[in-house]
């Protein structure tokens, strides 16, 4: 079955291409970074949309960081404070 792809943006109203992003999430004090997620991108503002598939896999990941199963390799990374 053909995922749903949405015709556009619900921010800018962009028009939808696929291609690949990141998925970055705070769980405690580390930042976790998915790569190569499949996605329609917004060529305007870059906003992604993921199927339900990819969430569902992005679900199964985030769920075995939290459970402190699933563990990625170290990023160096530096925390910006704005205020």
């Amino acid at each position: 079955m053909t995922p749903l792809k949405p015709d556009r943006c619900s921010f800018c109203k962009g028009k939808l291409r696929d291609g690949e992003t990141e998925f970055m999430a705070r769980v405690g004090e580390q930042v976790v970074v998915i790569t190569e997620v499949p996605a329609w991108i917004c060529d305007n503002c870059g906003e992604a949309y993921y199927s339900s598939e990819t969430s569902q896999k992005i679900d199964v990941v985030m769920e075995k960081v939290h459970q402190g199963v699933f563990i990625g390799r170290p990023l160096a990374a530096g925390e910006i404070k704005l205020s």
